[in-house]
């Protein structure tokens, strides 16, 4: 088991790994939903509005890649092309800092994994490069704006998943948009699957300065079902920073959230199984 929240230090190199799954049907969430159901927000037609032009934007976008073999090891991401992605820098007791990744779901809403948690947070909004941060949003986030899943278990990484009220609003543009999440309807096995972050590279104590992708699929794993997770394993997919950013698969859709890992498994929070919960949130804090 290892956790992938951590400082911010740089490197050029760009690596991760593609792996491959099928898919088991997980158990209903049913016993951490905490609030009653409420009318989910139309995000679908926030970012894309055609799910089979959004499929054709990730595979015109991997096109050279995949020739090449780069996106076996991981590559930077076309500058502003996931401008859902946030970069978290955690404020810790004793003036500690350390870095986790999240996603823009609404103007005033973060979603992260909850093993992120920290007395306060600095949220970057429309970065690619950490180096670079013109036009960079900078909002802060006092720790009472956090809400983690009651039922997370920090042992297990289990409901693993957390939303940030933004203290003031984004200001929404084209390099900062929410992303659509997948509906609690969205059962099916999840394909085309890619992860972002300013996590560490491959063999490198270093965090990318700029945002990097792979492309990931799930493989079986009954522990990871009952935990209310999908899995990727073998070498690749998420690093240690990389925890707290999106799953995104079919149709331009958050369908998990970075959590942690246990004996060379890679975990993503299934967000379809905490729908209720994240839309009762949304609506009423």
């Amino acid at each position: 088991m290892w956790f992938t929240a951590t400082s911010f230090e740089y490197a050029n190199n760009a690596t991760s790994l593609a792996v491959t799954r099928k898919y088991l049907k997980a158990e209903p969430a049913s016993e951490v939903t905490h609030c009653s159901s409420v009318a989910q927000p139309d995000f679908d037609l926030i970012m894309f509005t055609h799910c089979n032009l959004a499929v054709l934007i990730v595979v015109l976008t991997l096109h050279d890649k995949v020739h090449t073999g780069e996106i076996i090891g991981g590559h930077e991401a076309v500058a502003h092309s996931r401008p859902y992605m946030v970069l978290l820098e955690m404020h810790r007791p004793g003036g500690q800092k350390a870095h986790c990744d999240g996603f823009l779901v609404s103007e005033h809403f973060v979603v992260t994994a909850a093993h992120c948690n920290a007395t306060s947070y600095r949220v970057f909004l429309g970065l690619h490069n950490y180096n670079n941060q013109n036009e960079v949003q900078h909002v802060n986030v006092p720790g009472e704006n956090a809400f983690p899943q009651k039922g997370y278990d920090e042992a297990e990484f289990k409901n693993d998943i957390m939303l940030l009220k933004l203290s003031t609003k984004a200001v929404l543009n084209k390099n900062v948009k929410p992303i659509p999440l997948a509906d609690r309807d969205d059962r099916s096995l999840p394909k085309s699957c890619i992860v972002s972050g300013w996590g560490r590279t491959e063999n490198s104590n270093h965090q990318s300065p700029k945002l990097l992708e792979v492309n990931v699929t799930l493989v079986e794993n009954e522990m990871c079902v009952k935990k209310n997770k999908y899995c990727s394993k073998d070498k690749g997919g998420p690093g240690q920073g990389d925890s707290g950013g999106p799953l995104v698969c079919e149709c331009g859709k958050a369908y998990g959230v970075v959590s942690g890992n246990q004996q060379n498994t890679n975990g993503y929070t299934m967000i379809p199984e905490y729908r209720d919960w994240i839309d009762c949130i949304l609506k009423h804090k």
